[in-house]
């Protein structure tokens, strides 16, 4: 999509968004600014970069998974307001 093809009111129409025309000439202005920047970006020779997610490698950090115990029945019920059966009594929703 070139930088004049680019039309604000329709978009904004999509999005349910009111634009007055001062907005619309800045936004306007502003996308067309990006696109040309996209534009520019295209004419670069990319074909022995390899594709990245992130421009720097990236490691988490996360604690590796451990079995742990858990709650048994009465302690996870202990503070339920209303329980039976050993489950939680909880008003019905469906209609």
């Amino acid at each position: 999509m070139s930088a004049t093809d680019f039309d604000v009111k329709y978009v904004a129409n999509l999005a349910r968004v009111a634009l007055t025309p001062a907005e619309e000439e800045k936004l306007g202005s502003q996308i067309n600014s990006i696109l040309g920047y996209i534009e520019k970006l295209k004419e670069l020779d990319v074909t022995n970069v390899e594709p990245t997610a992130h421009a720097v490698p990236l490691i988490n950090v996360v604690r590796p998974d451990e079995i742990r115990p858990g709650l048994d029945n009465e302690e996870a019920l202990r503070n339920a307001p209303s329980k039976a059966n050993g489950l939680f009594v909880v008003p019905k929703i469906v209609e």
